[in-house]
């Protein structure tokens, strides 16, 4: 998948120093959907709980393609030492030794919040609450971590640098706004603060490692924005079916 260049950056201009190129790469924050209003009044206890079914049944969608992606990117690594380091990604999601407690991953994680805002189990994992503009948007995010460069899907993962606060937001707001989810439904927010920040200790190295010269450096802001304009897609369809 091609990604047009949305900067007008001078690309031919010298390379960004390590603490420059970090600082532009943080900067897309202000894009994240943190921002989005559909996440600002949920947030601010403005959802009916139908409208908050029907994010975390959509969101559940992207939940199961993380580990799709992050095999695919898995794949296209040569380097063992990376791989020992990503694979962790995987099993994050889909759970490791016994599959009990908090090894279950953080797709057993999503499905227990379902069943705290009252969707069954089976209806979550059965899709049929997916809309079609979220089916797409997550499909292309695969599609383009398994053709891509390893190291540009790579640096698409980094919005994980901005989801430690959605997660702090959502465990600091929900209990108060919405009580009638049980509290152990959220333990998903809880559990991917620190596994946020691992990740993009890796993501962050392996981006300010590959993308050197200026083109290069504005090319990882592209792929950066084509994984946010993603998230905040998701949360422009959410919207709309929950109307």
């Amino acid at each position: 998948m091609d990604i047009a260049h949305t900067h007008t950056l001078d690309t031919v201009a010298p390379p960004w120093s390590r603490d420059e190129f970090e600082q532009h790469l943080r900067a897309k924050g202000k894009a994240y959907h943190i921002h989005h209003p559909f996440n600002v009044r949920m947030n601010s206890g403005g959802c009916t709980p139908d409208e908050i079914r029907c994010w975390v049944a959509n969101r559940f969608y992207y939940q199961i393609c993380i580990p799709r992606k992050d095999a695919a990117i898995l794949a296209n690594m040569p380097d063992r030492a990376e791989r020992r380091l990503w694979v962790e990604r995987i099993l994050d999601h889909d759970g490791y030794g016994d599959h009990q407690g908090n090894a279950a991953g953080g797709i057993e994680a999503w499905t227990r919040l379902g069943e705290a805002v009252g969707i069954a189990r089976d209806d979550l994992w059965s899709l049929q609450g997916v809309v079609p503009a979220v089916r797409f948007a997550c499909d292309a995010y695969v599609n383009f971590a398994a053709r891509a460069p390893w190291q540009e899907a790579v640096c698409s993962s980094l919005t994980e640098m901005f989801a430690p606060q959605i997660h702090k937001d959502r465990l600091a707001t929900w209990p108060l706004h919405y009580p009638w989810i049980e509290a152990s439904g959220l333990s998903y927010f809880r559990s991917r603060i620190p596994l946020a920040s691992r990740d993009v200790e890796h993501g962050l190295r392996v981006t300010l490692d590959h993308f050197r010269t200026r083109a290069d450096q504005v090319r990882a802001l592209d792929i950066l924005q084509f994984k946010l304009d993603i998230l905040w897609t998701m949360l422009d369809a959410i919207e709309k079916a929950s109307q």
